[in-house]
């Protein structure tokens, strides 16, 4: 137990070290690898007792930390500056796309949301995606290499399906942590206020708009680069009724399979709670990128 103790530590100096080197190298607040280190951090900062840390959670620690590191280097290799462009950046190929690892353990969002939820989510329904996803791209390539296209409306379909269920759940796990909750800071807020009128008026519309989904769904909440303003949307399944041009801050998952083990057919409780649990850092630096990106208004 001694041995696991002293690892934490060792982790929490790490992390307090890349934190220092970062500001040191004058990298941008903004950029993924900051996110990912802020990632880690909430990991870190819900341990409250170490030694009561299980195998589980200790080899998820190990997985964020080994992660981390391997993103590190990589950011700093393939990072080649001219001027302020960056070349080499990364990029999926193909039928490449990977089920991203959760931030946080299984178990670490209770009571609001049951362990084996989580579990069952995470490694089944979004790993659905992730292969369904990829089997679309291989098959959409292959029928450009044929020039053989009498499938292309099927596998349109499925890209669309499987793209949108991969992409709202690798944002959805992002924007929940232990111990959330409260309300955002900062520009968000004020943006908030600004559109919806104050922040319990936007709660109260995206809390009816997630229990009002027809079937199964998401609630969002997207800045528009059009508009410059934030909105909040429903979307049917992954991907009907979208507003394009718009870009997902915040996102709510009202798909039976996230909830339907623990809270049976109250969505409305589901939805109630799962507030406790909302990462608005995180949420945050979502909107401090999308609203950089502004179109000409109209």
């Amino acid at each position: 137990m001694e041995r696991f103790q002293n690892y934490i530590k060792e982790v929490i100096d790490w992390n307090d070290h890349i934190k220092t080197f970062l500001n040191s190298e004058n990298i941008d607040r903004n950029d993924d690898i900051w996110g990912k280190l802020n990632q880690l951090t909430d990991v870190i900062e819900g341990i409250s007792n170490p030694a009561e840390l299980n195998q589980e959670q200790l080899l998820n620690l190990q997985q964020q930390v080994d992660h981390l590191h391997e993103d590190l280097e990589s950011y700093f290799t393939k990072r080649q500056q001219i001027g302020s462009i960056y070349m080499n950046e990364p990029f999926v190929n193909i039928g490449e796309h990977k089920l991203p690892p959760l931030p946080y353990s299984y178990e670490a969002l209770e009571p609001y949301i049951s362990r084996e939820i989580m579990r069952l989510h995470h490694t089944k329904h979004h790993q659905s995606y992730v292969d369904g996803l990829n089997k679309a791209e291989k098959n959409l390539k292959e029928a450009r290499t044929k020039g053989d296209f009498s499938l292309v409306k099927h596998w349109s379909r499925e890209l669309a399906f499987h793209g949108s269920g991969h992409y709202l759940h690798t944002i959805f796990w992002d924007i929940m942590k232990p111990k959330g909750g409260g309300k955002p800071s900062g520009a968000l807020l004020q943006e908030i206020n600004k559109y919806f009128g104050s922040f319990d008026a936007f709660k109260k519309h995206f809390t009816e708009a997630a229990k009002a989904v027809e079937g199964v769904g998401w609630a969002l909440l997207v800045w528009s680069p059009r508009a410059r303003h934030l909105e909040i949307l429903q979307s049917e399944r992954h991907m009907l009724l979208t507003q394009w041009d718009t870009i997902p801050i915040l996102v709510l998952d009202v798909w039976e399979h996230a909830y339907y083990l623990q809270y049976k057919n109250d969505r409305a409780e589901y939805v109630n709670n799962w507030w406790n649990i909302v990462n608005w850092r995180a949420v945050e630096e979502r909107f401090d990128k999308a609203s950089q990106l502004k179109w000409k208004p109209f």
